[in-house]
């Protein structure tokens, strides 16, 4: 007989919302279809079926519109999508630019939404007594709604934390104290790594995933509650990567090998999330930053925007002879694949370094160096079918090679097995050539070579140039060399905003997140923006809920 189990108030925890992101829908109706409560031993097609929303949420989560891949990176220091003259595109993100965040900016509701139904499709399967036999089953599903529990702990820190499906009528959520949300997620990971399966399949999470989670949750802990005098997180961040190097991984032969249509030959990839053209698309870079006519270099003739701008003093950071640029950025005149030079309206297409600024006027068409990181192939979609390489074992290396150099060593490893790490990362990138990819102790515990400060054009186009130019500098922010390599490493992999927050600068209590300028962006007076505030719909939906400090009067 089957029985039907009630349905969640979904709308509780992400708001009296009346449309969804995607087009009006009823989320209550959508989301919560009744579910078996049949305990038949479910065949691996059925098991794979039911828990397909669980990988499939995870897509637009993090290369969804507005997904992690533009919120971590539009509001750090690597780039952004400014007014184009005569185009538009500013309004949405500006804000997101210089910090000025507010509970009704589209990002943070999508993020809320997006990750909280990831959360409910979790806890709908785990209501199944037909899944819960199935212990490896569950232990994965368990690892998801860690997950998306953790980018909800990032983003907004101060959120509801709840893991069951059925509550009675009225019922609404109440927001857990930090340290109490912490402490679930990491129990959660622990409990559950070594349930996961170890065979690594794109899409799957696997145990060496759920110890990479769990590296990133200690290596994250103090910058998230402010208090950097227990390094012991730093080691606990070791022994974790420590037992995901175990896995069957190495360093891919060529960076690019992790950002084609297809990443699953990729020796290097840890947890990748597959998309397949039509029907798993979402991987919209190509799309945002290539100029209509630019098209043509690849001879793909999906829509083209170009919206998305590199901001000089990040291309700035790069060596000479570091391959990673040239297979990440594209300047200069533009060729088609005939070979011929790309013109608009009689006009060479040549992009440019410099740029005038976010808004004021903003950027000019052909202005900005363009991303070419994730394969562009022909056709109508772009870069909208390649795979994410969510975590890759460089990552990992730059992870441990970072809390060696916090700790100043950890269980018989040095500062110089951190130095050694990173090397290994940029032999890669500079043709095995060892006089030019190794990297010293010094050097990553130095000074950061990103020339910080506002720097923007207020003149017009052809008129006479107006700079606003103050120089900061990167010599006072700790370990300042390391971040640097994480930057040319992870640039648009959804990272900047995390490393940037967890980076201070000397002598200060400020981080170099808030306490920078670059571009258009200023110093701020305090770290409030290191989290995001929790959107108004949320709140209008839910009494319970209180906005962050620093938001809309607190």
């Amino acid at each position: 007989m089957k029985t039907k189990i009630n349905k969640i108030l979904l709308f509780a925890i992400i708001g009296a919302i009346g449309c969804s992101v995607n087009g009006c829908t009823n989320l209550d109706e959508t989301l919560y279809s009744d579910i078996s409560s049949e305990t038949h031993e479910m065949s691996e097609t059925e098991l794979a079926a039911t828990i397909a929303p669980v990988y499939s949420s995870l897509r637009t989560v993090y290369w969804g519109w507005m997904g992690l891949s533009d919120i971590m990176d539009m509001s750090s220091d690597v780039w952004g999508v400014p007014n184009r003259p005569g185009i538009g595109w500013g309004d949405l993100y500006i804000p997101m630019h210089k910090h000025q965040f507010n509970s009704e900016m589209e990002f943070f509701k999508v993020s809320w939404i997006r990750n909280y139904s990831g959360v409910n499709a979790c806890n709908k399967i785990l209501a199944n007594k037909a899944i819960t036999a199935n212990q490896s089953v569950v232990a994965q599903v368990r690892a998801y709604r860690a997950l998306y529990y953790y980018n909800l702990f990032n983003l907004y820190r101060n959120i509801p934390l709840d893991t069951t499906f059925v509550h009675e009528k009225g019922w609404l959520p109440e927001q857990a104290e930090p340290q109490v949300t912490f402490n679930w997620i990491e129990r959660e990971l622990k409990a559950v790594a070594d349930q996961c399966p170890s065979k690594v399949e794109m899409g799957k999470i696997n145990k060496y995933a759920v110890h990479m989670l769990l590296a990133k949750l200690y290596l994250n802990h103090n910058a998230w509650f402010k208090d950097d005098t227990d390094k012991s997180w730093y080691g606990k961040c070791i022994d974790e990567i420590n037992e995901v190097v175990k896995g069957p991984f190495s360093l891919a032969a060529s960076y690019s090998a992790n950002f084609m249509e297809d990443i699953s030959s990729s020796p290097e990839i840890i947890f990748g999330i597959p998309f397949e053209n039509k029907y798993a698309g979402g991987n919209y870079m190509a799309n945002l930053w290539t100029h209509n006519a630019g098209r043509a270099r690849w001879g793909f003739s999906g829509w083209a925007t170009s919206g998305g701008i590199v901001f000089p003093q990040f291309l700035e950071t790069y060596e000479k002879d570091d391959t990673r640029y040239n297979v990440t950025w594209t300047v200069g005149q533009q060729y088609a694949l005939d070979g011929s030079a790309i013109l608009v309206d009689g006009e060479p297409l040549v992009y440019t370094r410099e740029l005038h600024s976010i808004d004021n006027p903003g950027c000019y068409p052909f202005e900005s160096e363009r991303l070419i990181k994730y394969e562009i192939k022909s056709g109508t979609f772009g870069s909208s079918y390649d795979d994410v390489a969510y975590f890759r074992l460089a990552d990992a290396y730059y992870m441990k090679a970072e809390c060696l150099l916090r700790l100043g060593g950890y269980k018989g490893e040095t500062e110089q097995t951190a130095a050694d790490l990173v090397t290994s990362v940029r032999k890669r990138a500079f043709g095995n050539d060892a006089s030019k990819a190794t990297v010293t102790v010094a050097q990553l515990k130095g000074g950061s070579k990103y020339n910080y400060g506002h720097r923007e054009n207020t003149g017009k186009l052809g008129e006479e140039d107006n700079w606003i130019i103050t120089h900061e500098g990167g010599d006072d922010i700790e370990f300042g060399g390391m971040l640097d390599e994480l930057a040319k490493e992870f640039v648009c992999e959804a990272h900047r905003r995390d490393d940037i927050i967890r980076f201070k600068i000397k002598n200060t209590n400020m981080n170099v997140y808030c306490g920078k300028s670059w571009f258009c962006k200023d110093v701020e007076n305090d770290r409030h923006s290191d989290i995001f505030p929790i959107p108004k719909v949320a709140l209008d939906g839910n009494r319970k809920l209180k906005q962050n400090p620093g938001y809309d009067g607190n």
